[in-house]
């Protein structure tokens, strides 16, 4: 049968694959998966396993007819699968249970993007990194409350340990366009080698979410330095944790594939 424009084999959790990267070229592939509610879905979808589409609906404020029918157009470009009815849930049998379906996709280069396409990125990308800054501050604010309520002793329970996995780093680094391509190929080579089925994942792991960014430093210093805030944005100092350059979401569930979804890039 053949696949919509976008959309990729089926991959089953816990098999491998050896295929390679599918670029998303395709402007409506584009426009489905830049949607704010479906890209809300998916991220619900990542961390938190298969759902339904009444959970979904309950998770994020949204009507049953509304994440049905987002859950059918993400579907048709091959971004989430119905899957069987977990053992564990309650309800009926009659409800469809859907999750995200892993794979390394990625975008054209910008160069090679139409003005439409730009205009689909820059909004999608928009989303995602607003959506990713947040859910990084709620765990901030979670694990912030933790510690607070914590023994009078001061020590950190078994329940605490995770209040310390926040990791991030920034640097700077200097590389030709064919080295940067292949920095970018070992990250996501080394999220890969983390990969592997649920029987070998030790029961005290959690999802973990990543987000690899890099660009080029500006060749000259700028004039002026901006000392203004976008409206309704907090200033830097007032968000918990915060750096301009902090890199969180490249989702993947421990058995299976990393998911991508970046411009690597281009060979000059």
């Amino acid at each position: 049968m053949a696949q919509e424009p976008g959309a990729e084999p089926l991959v089953r959790r816990g098999e491998e694959t050896s295929r390679g990267p599918t670029e998303l070229s395709d402007l409506a592939t584009l426009k489905a998966l830049a949607q704010p509610r479906r890209q809300r879905m998916l991220q619900h979808l990542t961390v938190h396993g298969p759902a339904t589409s009444a959970t979904l609906a309950r998770a994020l404020g949204l009507n049953t007819g509304a994440t049905s029918y987002h859950l059918r157009e993400l579907a048709r470009y091959g971004f989430v699968e119905e899957v069987d009815r977990p053992a564990e849930a309650g309800g009926h049998g009659r409800e469809r249970w859907w999750r995200s379906v892993p794979g390394d996709r990625r975008f054209p280069p910008r160069s090679r993007q139409s003005p439409e396409m730009r205009l689909v990125m820059d909004e999608l990308n928009h989303h995602a990194y607003a959506a990713d800054l947040e859910l990084f501050e709620q765990m901030q604010m979670q694990a912030q409350r933790q510690l607070r309520t914590r023994g009078v002793d001061g020590e950190v329970g078994e329940a605490d340990a995770w209040v310390d996995a926040f990791p991030y780093s920034r640097g700077s680094i200097r590389l030709s366009l064919p080295e940067l391509r292949a920095f970018f190929e070992e990250y996501i080579a080394l999220l890969n080698r983390y990969k592997r089925p649920e029987a070998d994942t030790p029961p005290d792991a959690r999802t973990v979410l990543t987000r690899f960014l890099a660009f080029p430093a500006p060749d000259t210093a700028p004039d002026t330095v901006p000392d203004t805030v976008p409206e309704n944005r907090p200033a830097t100092h007032d968000r918990p944790g915060s750096d301009p350059s902090w890199c969180c979401v490249t989702p993947c569930r421990p058995s299976e594939p990393a998911k991508v979804a970046s411009s690597a890039p281009s060979s000059p």
